[in-house]
């Protein structure tokens, strides 16, 4: 791993357990459909790609009340494209959900596929047309409840800054290193993907981070370079 330092099994855990005191538990992936909550993360991991969530919520809420939010149901739509306009390139996406869908269907579904080993799933979902590893990872992580880190933009922003990496941002040397240190279980990366994005949104913006009030100053090479000044 790139940087002075690399996260460490105990550094990883203060990490976590210091921003799960500032935000509290944050009760991801944000599923609205009591029926098909594991297919909805599927839709929405394809939709939230370079796209605000608050978009995706609508599409997804216009998809909802065109019918049943079921595979089947989504490649029977005809006019797919207009009904999740909202979540950016809508055309592009259409076809990424089909292709997704048409995948499931193949495979038997979330449950069949439940029974696969974690790598030979993965290298699956990322045969499909538009799924690349950061999609596949939230899926793998909120719909599947395997332990991947998802090492998103957020990620890279907050251990840049925390001295955990420098140079190019490769996903899967950071994925890796995090969970080479990080405990084998779904909860903690769920809670960590959604923490890393509440902190990312919320303090350590990506042009002026808030440093006087972040809970992770003390330790952040960021955070104590700026408060020095």
């Amino acid at each position: 791993m790139d940087g002075r330092g690399a996260p460490t099994a105990r550094g990883l855990q203060y990490f976590h357990d210091t921003l799960l005191r500032a935000y509290g538990p944050q009760h991801w992936w944000p599923t609205q459909d009591a029926e098909q909550p594991r297919f909805e993360v599927l839709v929405g991991a394809v939709l939230t790609q370079h796209t605000a969530w608050t978009n995706v919520e609508i599409a997804i809420a216009n998809l909802r009340a065109a019918g049943p939010l079921t595979p089947d149901a989504l490649l029977a739509h005809a006019d797919l494209p207009t009904l999740i306009r909202r979540a950016g390139p809508h055309h592009v996406k259409a076809e990424r959900l089909r292709a997704l869908c048409r995948w499931l269907l193949a495979h038997g579904g979330l449950a069949v596929l439940d029974a696969w080993q974690t790598p030979a799933l993965r290298r699956d979902l990322l045969s499909v047309r538009g799924v690349g590893a950061e999609t596949a990872d939230a899926i793998l992580l909120y719909a599947f409840g395997r332990p991947q880190f998802v090492a998103d933009a957020y990620a890279f922003r907050l251990f840049e800054r925390y001295g955990w990496w420098s140079g190019p941002r490769r996903y899967e040397r950071l994925r890796q290193a995090v969970e080479a240190v990080g405990p084998a279980t779904a909860a903690f990366y769920d809670e960590l993907h959604a923490l890393i994005v509440a902190h990312a949104r919320g303090r350590c913006h990506k042009r002026r981070p808030d440093c006087a009030d972040c809970a992770l100053r003390d330790r952040c090479d960021h955070g104590r370079a700026t408060l020095q000044r």
